[in-house]
């Protein structure tokens, strides 16, 4: 260990008696002065223009955000350590001072580990210095979040010593300090592209994902700890360091190429089953050290992984003509990653891929994309554009006697099949993201974990239908299987009720729609309806003026009613006067987080042409409104009929009355030992597709808000899963502009060239001795 000392301190005074060295130093100092002050100073001065500003997440924005200072670090190691390396041996050898190393008494292993600890040394002074900007930071910024950026500065020592360990090793193999760094760039792009290789085959494809570097020290700078990161960095710089260690031995010794060859082959091997058996799901270990745990499943996810006893396996099909989303083979691990989470909370998950390729000829898909081609040209151009090779694929025939696709439309898809059984598929969707979030997965594993909520939608008197595709219709945002936001791909059961034929009756269902049927209902289904009601279900009624009328023998059910006429407000920007601005009430938004959040950013909510609602009678039920009218001079028009070509006008004298309504409306009691719970609405077209999707220039609407904010209030807050996590708390300084100001120059200018003024110094009395 003394020589080993001797040799660090020799190399590290020789590192400080070098200009390189410093020049190193003074540009690093200068850019993190640079990065650092310039937000600093930015921020301060906002701040002076309005003194009640808040900043977001200040700690994140200043060092492990995307434009944070550590990236900029991580990036500036890449190209300064092949120049602080490439001459750590191959100048020994350029001096002739290799022929006294090799005659003295310190062996190989001593030379490259003093070498190698020298360099660490100086590493140590380049974390000194980013530790310097940490300590300022941490007393400006209230509520610094320390843990992650030390983290982050965690992640970047590592790198730094596989970056010395990987150019110490590339030194001993030529004695042209250029070659060394040239060929460490090589090494380094190599172990950033063998990701792709070898991706068909699991084990070679298990070894060469963990041989990549990726997103190794991305994972630090976010803020969190991974064991399988850690052994990596320490495996893949041990390794070097041993190639290295060889090369040098093997300099003083004759033996033949293939005795070579072992030695080395035996040094890789060994650290690539070290490298395998670390990666095991089962034996990695992880920190998130971020405030609000962003790098980690929320609570709520992770109380569902838990209840998935057993073996768990998802086989995702990929069909090579899916024209929404696809990869090949070599992105298998890429997507593997996706679930990288869940396999913390349960590593014996097991993930599998069918690859596939069918599409109808007959379809408009085919003729839009393949207009005047055949199937087998078809097929052959998109095997070429997706870079795979079709012979990997199978036909739709062979994939049809394992499971049948056809109801998913043969598209990207998931299916997740627990070993008692249960199954379910996850899916993806047309939407720019295309891929299931947490959100989507964790519903997807609750569905498959225990019984989550049936909703049913009665489908018969011409109400609304949640399979047809006309504006009125819910089938969109309840059922359509590529959409994100519908119910069924967030956990809820989705079923058409027929009261006419009610073979499966009304007992399975926890929440029930009916809504704004176009007939009235006989005596024998409204039996059914009261008997659901009494008996302490959940329910959604949902009505529209001038079809109010069949819906009423419900409505006195629950002693509410519609008011007689059409709400109207003054007009705006041209809009018909019948088109109702809503907003949700602050007691809205102590039933459900939907709701709160619209209350706290005042979203608008559109109501083309609703009914007001009025408690006529007491059934029990605490009645809490839930959206009113933003117009207080709002009021129930019941004479004007054609809103495009006649101006109402309030009259009184007809009944009609001005102030502000409500227009949905949350019913809540104890009802045989249930905790009931109903939503009545005066529109019934304000979750319909028609509305959602429409667009009115200064009119923003936030309706989809509703069907989520309804449904999680229904299901007891159990569906969507709510997957919210704790804002961040760093959100104000103390820093004056002036202040900030003095620093730039101080941090910017003064200590560069102090440092810069210490280090000529250095080296003009170095060079005097």
């Amino acid at each position: 260990m003394r020589a080993i000392y001797k040799i660090a301190r020799l190399e590290l005074s020789n590192l400080f008696y070098s200009p390189v060295a410093w020049l190193l130093i003074v540009i690093l100092v200068f850019m993190m002065g640079s990065m650092f002050t310039k937000f600093f100073e930015g921020v301060a001065q906002y701040k002076e223009l309005d003194g009640d500003a808040m900043f977001y997440a200040m700690s994140e924005q200043i060092f492990y955000g995307d434009e944070g200072i550590w990236k900029t670090v991580k990036l500036m190691l890449f190209f300064i350590m092949p120049l602080l390396t490439m001459g750590m041996i191959s100048q020994e050898f350029n001096r002739g001072s290799i022929k006294l190393l090799f005659s003295s008494p310190i062996s190989s292993r001593q030379i490259i580990l003093g070498k190698y600890l020298g360099m660490m040394l100086y590493g140590l002074t380049i974390m000194g210095v980013l530790m310097f900007y940490v300590l300022i930071a941490w007393g400006l910024v209230d509520s610094f979040e320390w843990q992650a950026v030390l983290t982050g500065l965690l992640g970047l020592f590592l790198l730094l010593g596989f970056y010395a360990a990987l150019g110490l090793f590339m030194s001993t193999l030529t004695t042209y300090q250029i070659v060394a760094a040239l060929g460490m760039l090589v090494m380094l792009a190599f172990l950033g592209v063998i990701s792709e290789v070898g991706q068909e085959y699991a084990f070679v494809r298990e070894v060469t994902y963990w041989l990549a570097i990726g997103n190794r020290t991305n994972n630090f700078i976010k803020g969190l700890i991974g064991s399988e990161d850690v052994l990596y960095f320490v495996i893949l710089s041990c390794m070097f360091l041993e190639f290295a260690i060889l090369k040098m031995q093997l300099k003083r010794e004759r033996c033949s190429f293939l005795n070579k060859t072992v030695r080395y082959l035996g040094v890789f091997m060994i650290a690539m089953l070290l490298g395998y058996f670390t990666s095991r799901p089962v034996l990695k270990f992880y920190h998130d050290s971020t405030f609000n745990k962003i790098n980690t499943l929320t609570q709520a996810s992770q109380d569902i992984v838990s209840k998935l006893d057993g073996g768990l396996t998802i086989t995702t099909y990929v069909n090579l003509m899916d024209m929404n989303y696809s990869i090949n083979h070599k992105r298998i691990t890429r997507d593997m990653a996706r679930y990288e989470r869940f396999v913390r909370f349960k590593p014996e998950m097991k993930l599998k891929y069918v690859f596939y390729y069918y599409m109808d000829t007959t379809s408009r898909a085919f003729n839009y994309y393949f207009r005047g081609k055949t199937w087998k040209d078809a097929v052959e151009d998109q095997a070429k554009l997706r870079n795979a090779r079709l012979g990997r694929f199978l036909t739709i025939d062979e994939v049809q006697k394992e499971i049948d696709l056809s109801d998913e439309g043969y598209r990207f898809v998931s299916l997740i099949e627990r070993e008692n059984g249960e199954k379910t598929f996850l899916r993806t969707f047309y939407d720019s993201r295309k891929l299931p979030s947490e959100i989507e997965i964790s519903a997807a594993l609750k569905r498959v974990a225990m019984k989550l909520p049936r909703v049913g939608f009665v489908s018969d008197h011409g109400a609304r239908s949640v399979s047809g595709d006309r504006n009125r219709d819910y089938s969109y945002m309840m059922a359509e299987k590529t959409n994100r936001q519908a119910l069924i791909n967030q956990g809820f059961d989705i079923e058409k009720v027929y009261l006419g034929r009610n073979e499966r009756g009304l007992d399975s269902l926890d929440v029930l729609v009916v809504a704004e049927p176009l007939e009235p209902f006989s005596e024998v289904e409204l039996d059914a309806l009261k008997r659901y009601i009494e008996s302490g279900r959940n329910l959604i009624v949902a009505g529209k003026p001038k079809t109010d009328m069949y819906l009423q023998p419900v409505m006195d059910m629950l002693g509410v009613h519609f008011e007689e006429g059409i709400l109207v407000q003054h007009p705006k920007d041209d809009y018909p006067v019948n088109l109702l601005s809503c907003r949700a009430t602050l007691e809205a938004g102590k039933i459900s987080r939907f709701f709160k959040r619209s209350c706290e950013i005042d979203d608008n909510f559109t109501m083309p042409g609703a009914a007001a609602l009025k408690v006529v009678e007491n059934k029990g039920f605490k009645t809490i409104p839930v959206l009113i009218s933003r117009d207080s001079a709002c009021w129930n028009e019941r004479q004007t009929i054609d809103f495009v070509n006649e101006v109402p006008c309030l009259d009184p004298c007809m009944g009609e009355q001005v102030g502000v309504k409500t227009i949905m409306l949350a019913l809540n009691r104890e009802c045989h030992g249930r905790d009931q719970r109903i939503i009545v609405v005066g529109d019934a077209d304000c979750f319909s597709m028609g509305e959602l999707s429409a667009l009115r220039r200064n009119l923003p609407s936030s309706n989809r808000v509703l069907i989520d904010a309804m449904f999680d209030w229904l299901s007891y807050e159990e569906l969507p899963v709510n997957t919210v996590r704790p804002g961040k708390i760093d959100n104000n300084f103390t820093l004056s502009y002036e202040a900030a100001s003095a620093m730039t120059i101080a941090l910017k200018w003064i200590l560069p060239a102090l440092i810069l003024a210490f280090g000529v110094v250095v080296l003009i009395r170095r060079k005097g001795k």
